[in-house]
């Protein structure tokens, strides 16, 4: 399968990254990009991520195999009214968004009776750096991407988006939008959440810089994310606030017990917590 024309809102990293794989893949024909920032468009078009700068959005979308919106989330509603009148009857859109139900939800609302031409997913290959000078074909090779389909969509539809991201060397599983949100607000969002947070409480103490002369690779690691797009992920936090929530207060918990067991001096409460964690992290294997 050859898509004869991608249209892509956002040529960072997941935007960028998707042009760049099906390019390799030889699987698309003419890329095409918008964006805010017209130094962005020229340096995707200099790196090779598109073949040209969209000027309007109805022309373009009118005759694409494929629309993908790379956007931060918070963005994407204003994005499919736009795009919903000029949507041909063959186009597809997906998306890279890292919640799946506030998006689906923004789909109902503003792409009408195209809603059915709609496949969300979520590629799990993001990294801290971002922009177009962070794209690279090798992104979702032997990455997980997760479809929430919507039971308007075909058989077809899917299968089509499917092989999309699998041309990019993705690994593709499906869910529920709801399933999706509950199980990446503990293992995505919650450690943004928690590395955003450790920064910013040092960032804020009149040593910081002391503190930060002295850490290594423990902080290093725990903190690596926290050099992510603000931006993005303000608008996944709030996108998928509510499984968040209860994320932070299961965390919350966590940390009182382990206040409770340093207040106790409770070495056995510890080594319990401790063990436990060591044994379930040595077996994990990421993807």
């Amino acid at each position: 399968m050859k898509f004869n024309k991608v249209v892509i809102f956002g040529v960072g990293l997941i935007g960028g990254s998707f042009a760049l794989a099906l390019r390799r893949a030889n699987a698309v024909g003419e890329v095409v990009g918008f964006g805010r920032s017209e130094a962005t468009l020229e340096q995707a078009m200099q790196l090779g991520i598109i073949d040209r700068i969209g000027r309007d959005a109805s022309v373009e979308v009118a005759k694409a195999d494929l629309v993908m919106l790379a956007t931060p989330v918070g963005q994407m509603a204003e994005l499919m009214a736009r795009i919903a009148p000029c949507l041909g009857a063959h186009t597809l859109v997906t998306d890279g968004g890292s919640t799946k139900s506030e998006v689906v939800a923004a789909a109902y609302a503003n792409l009408g009776d195209k809603v059915a031409q709609f496949v969300p997913a979520h590629p799990i290959a993001g990294a801290e750096q971002s922009g177009a000078g962070a794209a690279h074909a090798d992104l979702y090779s032997g990455k997980k991407v997760v479809l929430t389909p919507l039971p308007e969509n075909s058989s077809d539809s899917v299968n089509r988006v499917r092989h999309a991201w699998e041309l990019c060397g993705a690994l593709v599983s499906e869910l529920t939008a709801q399933q999706h949100d509950e199980v990446f607000a503990a293992v995505s969002h919650l450690p943004h959440l928690l590395s955003f947070a450790l920064v910013h409480d040092l960032a804020q103490r009149d040593n910081r810089d002391q503190l930060l002369s002295f850490a290594a690779s423990g902080f290093r690691d725990f903190t690596r994310i926290a050099a992510s797009n603000p931006e993005m992920w303000r608008d996944i936090c709030l996108a998928n606030r509510v499984a968040l929530m209860s994320e932070l207060q299961s965390y919350t918990a966590e940390l009182n017990t382990l206040h409770t067991a340093l207040e106790n001096n409770d070495a056995e409460k510890l080594e319990e917590i401790f063990s436990l964690a060591r044994e379930v992290r040595s077996v994990w294997t990421p993807q």
